[in-house]
């Protein structure tokens, strides 16, 4: 099964990181967040990945090209113009990166690399900036089983806030962070058989819009529900808590040796 992944977004409120590289080749531990996604996929056996390039595209492109050096130990001989790669981590991998178009919607960009999908009998697709322990496998043993046209994979946002339960003017009870307001959010990590892309109309097509509204509407989406961990990383402060998890050894969505 292949697996595609949308990178190819501004990053507008990553400004800090973003000015520079596309909001996936961001690095969360020394590896761009990308790397991790396609470790997520790795884990369940996903390993042909289908890359939706857009904003500064062709640093994905020069990341791939150049995988093994960022990945191995390496001697360079300057005198004979000679390269020796001593120890090489090798990915189970087949990478295709597809430019999609620098302005090109969620939607749109989807429909760019419809020929590299349209003949598979379904896909994983995903969005190229939020990692989660969802047990990838499950959503696509549960997409097979209802026979619908699209999954989605349901999971709570990640509560910012602590929440406060005040009744004239004393708190009666504090909860640091909880998970949203109590609703399922779309976490992204979808299964989706070709018949979605045509509901794909042009570039300017919203993924997260028509399409998905109108596979609701014609009874064709339904959702994994998944109760574990899950991070978008939409914001500066969202990557320095992926550092943190990372750095504590801890990371929920690590599952691979």
């Amino acid at each position: 099964m292949k697996a595609v992944i949308l990178a190819g977004g501004l990053g507008t409120r990553l400004s800090e990181e973003t000015a520079t590289r596309p909001k996936p080749m961001v690095e969360i531990g020394g590896y761009p967040i990308l790397w991790h996604i396609l470790k997520m996929y790795s884990h369940h056996g996903i390993n042909d990945f289908v890359i939706c390039c857009g904003y500064k595209g062709y640093l994905i492109k020069e990341y791939f090209a150049n995988y093994f050096l960022h990945m191995s130990d390496v001697t360079f001989s300057m005198k004979t113009n000679q390269m020796e790669v001593h120890h090489k981590r090798a990915e189970p991998w087949t990478v295709t990166l597809v430019d999609t178009g620098d302005n090109s919607m969620t939607g749109g960009r989807l429909g760019r690399v419809a020929e590299y999908v349209k003949d598979e009998e379904a896909f994983c697709f995903t969005y190229g900036d939020g990692v989660g322990d969802v047990d990838i496998s499950a959503t696509i043993a549960f997409h097979r089983s209802h026979g619908k046209a699209a999954t989605l994979t349901a999971a709570y946002p990640p509560g910012r806030f602590g929440a406060l339960d005040i009744q004239n003017g004393q708190v009666m009870s504090f909860k640091e962070k909880p998970k949203g307001d109590g609703a399922f959010v779309n976490a992204g990590f979808f299964v989706l058989s070709p018949k979605v892309l045509s509901y794909i109309q042009d570039d300017s097509t919203i993924w997260e819009q028509h399409p998905l509204m109108q596979l609701a509407l014609d009874s064709q989406l339904m959702a994994y529900q998944h109760h574990g961990f899950w991070q978008p990383m939409d914001t500066l402060h969202d990557k320095q808590t992926l550092e943190s998890l990372w750095a504590s050894g801890q990371a929920p969505w690590q599952k691979w040796d």
